[in-house]
């Protein structure tokens, strides 16, 4: 079909930048090729008209995933992915062998104290996945195992573990398990006394759970036929299950439900969320039969998050208020209310960012809480003694600490911080330089500790002693970070740069460029240009050693945080990268990617894209709009044949994804998404960029996209494309440490051949 004027290259666009037209096949003479052309998969006629559209689409069949000739295609694409990459077998073992090399034999987390027991989470040697373990914490015992990854994956072959929740008498451990990697989880409760599983719960279709302050009663939510959780049920775990209790249902099918308990653990939270809107119902703990009261009703756009102490709950909102009339109106601001006044129609407002912050998230604990911000893009923490007052108007009116970070971070992630008594809270440091590092921040005394990093071995296992503490206090409101180590110590041998790109409307998106400054070569590297850009979710930049591999090779790795994820500092960010605005993603993304060249960052013709999942949308639509941009393409289980996907109402969660990329029903927002669905829009007798496309079992997607590539395009480019199917693991594949080696080995290998740098290193 013919591509759509929003997907035509504009004058602007094409007057900037010019694209060779070259075959890439021909333009790298040296890739080798298998003799055996590619799988041919069978076509049967199928069309469909919506708002007077009529498109063509023959490999729908490929859908019915059970169906044995699918299944036979994709063993036939396997095959001829392996004998495209036959001849990167000696680099993949060598990429394997550097990167297992970077892992240590043995990984442990420092102890984390809860109540009387301390936990951590311990990786033997030779192991692929975790042990939960514990100890009292005042008793010289052994560790106990809690819970072990790794016999979970020899009984099921596979492994992923959704939840887990120790119950607060820590007697029973409540875990969600995913037994076939199709994403639906089994829920297991065992017994932490006996080491038994309690077989009367293994219960189908668990997504999330809590406890009671009984420590017996356990909530969990269960899915609907369309993989929906929609139920909330509670139980005895300690009897036979006649008084199981259904005590939330939601019938609006745009709507999932999620359950979490209150720090304090006295309340439990019924959150029914949309992609936009969310609606809580509060449980008292300690009564989990008596009841459900609602926090308001819903209202469109409009979301809350609760915390409690001592009486108040603490709410994180965008409800719309007239307490303040210098409020933007986005964003959250933080409020409260009695318990009592729940449903009030007024809580009371205790202060509103300041407009170039987005409050992200809070943790709430005995005498403090503790606030993440994001300020363009960068983030921060603070913490606010407690208890706080009310009306002041900016947060600064109530003497925050905030938590000093390396300039560079990327990323804060909180531990697990389950003691609601504790002084000390636990955060992850992460950014492309540098390793992941816990940091114990102690708000009593305003001072900090770091007790482990990534790559330091220590010989004592048991140990969480600080190898860097900062006694003195540390009063820096100023959010400098005066008082942390010298940081520039990691990045010696890499540097991570932090850019702004003006996109076409001249909006600037940031842009993080990581190189080695030993093998980088200006404007003669190969380089890869990754992107998310979905559902407000940032894109992750944290400290992964396999990349080194590629970085001492020369390769430029750089990270494109694209309207529609969370990464631009602001509201609206996400928004502005949405339905009918999907395409400034996009558009962000192209510009990144032409940024890296103009400034020399990569070879012109030398750069590669990746997109996981939702986030394969980006190179799928820029190859469609630009065939020439990129050479190459990594694709994983991508989010490709967009309008036939958002018109199907029976697939998993549909309806939740029509607020984040427009509802085909709808006439105008169908025009939208036809302009630049990928698979309706790739270009005929054009030459495209190698790719490599991953998927899973039950995931068609990629299996149609590359069908249609091989049909479309090129005959001789097409031949570089390869489809590689995981016919056991799930979403993403294997989880295990060792064998992600295996599978971003296979990646790095094919880049390096499709791009010519066998021997660069």
């Amino acid at each position: 079909m013919a591509v759509p004027s929003l997907l035509r290259r504009s004058p602007t666009v094409s007057s900037l930048w010019s694209f060779s037209t070259q075959c890439f096949v021909r333009r790298t003479a040296s890739l080798s090729l298998p003799t055996e052309p590619p799988p041919v998969p069978k076509k049967i006629p199928f069309s469909v008209t919506t708002h007077g559209v009529t498109r063509q689409d023959p490999y729908r069949w490929m859908r019915n995933t059970k169906d044995a000739p699918f299944l036979d295609h994709l063993h036939r694409e396997n095959s001829y992915a392996q004998a495209f990459m036959s001849d990167t077998e000696t680099l993949r073992r060598d990429l394997i062998s550097e990167m297992k090399t970077r892992i240590p034999a043995e990984i442990v987390t420092p102890p984390e104290r809860w109540g009387q027991w301390l936990y951590r989470q311990y990786i033997p040697r030779g192991k692929e996945y975790p042990l939960l373990s514990r100890r009292l914490d005042k008793a010289e015992t052994n560790w106990l195992s809690v819970l072990d990854w790794n016999q979970i994956a020899e009984q099921f072959g596979y492994v992923h573990v959704g939840v887990c929740r120790v119950s607060p008498d820590h007697n029973y451990l409540a875990y969600t398990v995913d037994p076939k990697g199709n994403e639906r989880f089994l829920l297991q409760i065992k017994d932490l006394r006996s080491g038994c599983l309690v077989p009367r719960l293994e219960v189908d279709g668990v997504v999330s759970l809590a406890w009671a302050l009984d420590g017996v009663s356990l909530f969990y939510t269960v899915v609907d036929e369309h993989q929906r959780p929609h139920r909330v049920v509670v139980t005895n775990v300690e009897s036979d299950g006649g008084g199981d209790t259904v005590v939330f249902s939601e019938s609006d099918s745009s709507f999932c439900v999620d359950i979490t308990s209150t720090k304090d653990g006295k309340f439990v939270t019924i959150n029914s969320n949309s992609r936009t809107s969310s609606e809580v119902y509060i449980v008292n703990a300690e009564k989990p039969l008596a009841g459900l009261r609602r926090a308001r009703e819903r209202v469109h756009g409009v979301q809350c998050f609760l915390e409690h102490r001592n009486g108040y709950f603490y709410i994180l909102t965008n409800a719309p208020t007239d307490a303040a009339s210098e409020w933007s109106g986005e964003g959250y601001y933080l409020a409260r209310c009695l318990v009592e006044e729940i449903e009030s129609s007024e809580w009371q407002v205790v202060f509103f960012p300041d407009d170039d912050v987005v409050i992200e998230d809070m943790d709430m604990f005995s005498d403090y809480l503790v606030l993440f911000f994001s300020k363009k893009g960068s983030p921060m923490l603070c913490s606010i003694d407690m208890p706080m007052k009310a009306n002041t108007k900016q947060v600064e009116d109530l003497n925050p600490w905030y938590f000093p970070l390396p300039a560079d971070s990327c990323s804060v992630a909180p531990g697990s911080n389950h003691n609601f008594q504790s002084s000390v809270y636990r955060v992850v440091l992460s950014s492309p330089v540098i390793p992941d590092t816990i940091i114990d921040y102690d708000v009593s005394r305003r001072s900090f500790s770091i007790v482990h990093q990534e790559g330091r071995v220590t010989d004592d296992l048991d140990t969480s002693t600080p190898w860097y503490r900062a006694d003195h206090s540390t009063d820096n409101n100023d959010r400098t970070t005066e008082g942390m180590p010298e940081w520039e110590e990691l990045s010696d041998a890499y540097v991570c740069e932090r850019q702004e790109v003006s996109s076409h409307d001249g909006v600037e998106v940031p842009l993080t460029i990581l190189y080695s400054r030993e093998a980088w070569k200006k404007s003669e590297s190969p380089g890869m240009l990754i992107g998310y850009g979905a559902y407000g979710e940032a894109l992750d930049k944290s400290w992964c050693t396999n990349r080194l591999s590629m970085l001492d090779r020369g390769w430029v790795i750089a990270f494109a945080d694209v309207r529609g994820g969370g990464g631009g500092g602001d509201f609206s960010w996400h928004k502005s990268g949405t339905r009918s605005l999907k395409l400034n993603s996009v558009q962000d993304f192209i510009y990144c990617a032409n940024y890296l060249m103009d400034k020399g960052y990569v070879h012109r013709h030398h750069l590669a894209a990746i997109g996981y999942s939702a986030g394969a949308l980006l190179p799928a639509v820029a190859m469609n709009m630009h065939p020439s941009l990129f050479q190459a393409a990594i694709l994983k289980v991508p989010f490709v044949d967009v309008l036939n996907t958002l018109s199907d109402s029976n697939l998993p969660l549909t309806l939740l994804d029509h607020e984040e990329f427009g509802n085909p029903n709808i006439q105008t927002e169908f025009q939208s998404i036809l302009s630049y669905s990928p698979y309706d829009n790739i270009r005929r007798d054009v030459c495209y960029p190698s790719m490599l496309v991953t998927s899973s079992v039950g995931v068609w997607e990629g299996a149609k996209w590359v069908a249609k590539i091989r049909e479309s395009t090129c005959d001789d480019c097409s031949r570089a494309v390869i489809l590689k199917t995981n016919m056991s693991g799930g979403h993403f594949g294997e989880g295990g440490r060792y064998a992600q080696c295996e599978e971003t080995a296979f990646d790095y290998a094919f880049l390096i051949k499709v791009m010519g740098y066998h021997n660069n290193r």
